[in-house]
């Protein structure tokens, strides 16, 4: 007698019930990790399926720290989420019940082609919970707006001799990551390393993504598990050119008063801690810069 085959919790529909999705679709996504190239995603319409799934107290295989505050979030099968690349990316899905957007957030093995598993609250949008399994088109969403500026996170272990990186809020699927001009490669986990590391810090990054959007953030420190947040945006016709929150503070600090009836006391020319999702979750979110044209590439780029 054979033993039974287990079963991950993402499969279990209203009721118990098991639920096997067929593979259909093409693929949304044609890239490998680290492709020094990567093609745009499909924008076209596609047919599947949806199931739903609730996160738990995970983050998800693309790593973010957290899930999207409004819990619109989305796990693909192997072949769409080609090892990362689709992180972070949107799609739009219509149900039985209307449409949602929803951010790649994680990587679903069992799920094939065309097989979308949705959080539970995007699920409830488009379908009826109790349906378990519904039918669904999506496409790819090239315009999608993030709900804030890029931000950058470095991964704990990373020192001056091996560093890696995450960039959140870049909305479209990324092609490129330089740190301080120096190549990456993104592992399946959503990280870009740089095995040889680049440095204490801080560092200049730029993002690119398939689409040859660029911008380039400035002033990231060598701080691991803290969420750098910077003032760009990677979309088309926005600014580009950027550093730190916590930077630009530094920057537009006033002079240190002449007296001692100065209403704004002078600052250390220590730079301010950096501001964490997790330990400052009301900061204010910086307003964008005007484009700099001596660190931001907005043309296209090819892809040969």
């Amino acid at each position: 007698m054979t033993a039974p085959r287990l079963v991950s919790p993402r499969w279990l529909a209203a009721g118990g019930a098991v639920i096997l999705a067929s593979v259909l679709g093409v693929a949304l996504v044609l890239q490998n990790s680290g492709s020094a190239c990567a093609a745009p995603p499909s924008t076209s319409a596609k047919t599947g399926k949806a199931t739903f799934y609730d996160l738990g107290s995970g983050t998800g295989n693309c790593s973010f720290p957290s899930a999207p505050a409004d819990d619109l979030f989305v796990a693909l099968g192997p072949d769409q989420y080609s090892n990362g690349a689709a992180c972070g990316t949107y799609l739009d899905v219509t149900g039985p019940k209307g449409k949602v957007r929803v951010k790649v957030l994680d990587s679903c093995p069992e799920c094939g082609t065309g097989h979308l598993d949705l959080s539970r609250t995007a699920f409830k949008k488009i379908g009826a919970e109790v349906d378990g399994i519904i039918p669904i088109t999506y496409k790819t969403v090239t315009t999608a707006t993030a709900p804030g500026p890029i931000s950058v996170r470095v991964k704990e272990g990373s020192s001056q001799y091996w560093l890696a990186v995450l960039i959140d809020n870049h909305a479209t699927q990324l092609k490129s990551v330089t740190v301080n001009g120096k190549t990456t490669h993104r592992e399946d986990y959503n990280y870009w390393i740089i095995d040889s590391g680049a440095g204490s810090g801080p560092f200049k990054i730029k993002v690119t993504d398939v689409y040859g959007h660029s911008a380039t953030v400035s002033g990231i420190k060598l701080s691991p598990e803290v969420t750098q947040k910077t003032t760009a945006r990677l979309a088309t016709g926005t600014s580009g050119a950027a550093t730190t929150t916590a930077a630009k503070k530094k920057a537009a600090a006033p002079k240190p008063a002449t007296t001692s009836a100065s209403p704004s006391p002078a600052v250390s020319s220590a730079a301010p801690a950096l501001e964490s999702t997790e330990a400052a979750p009301d900061t204010a979110v910086a307003t964008e810069e005007a484009p700099s044209e001596a660190s931001v590439d907005l043309a296209a780029s090819s892809c040969k």
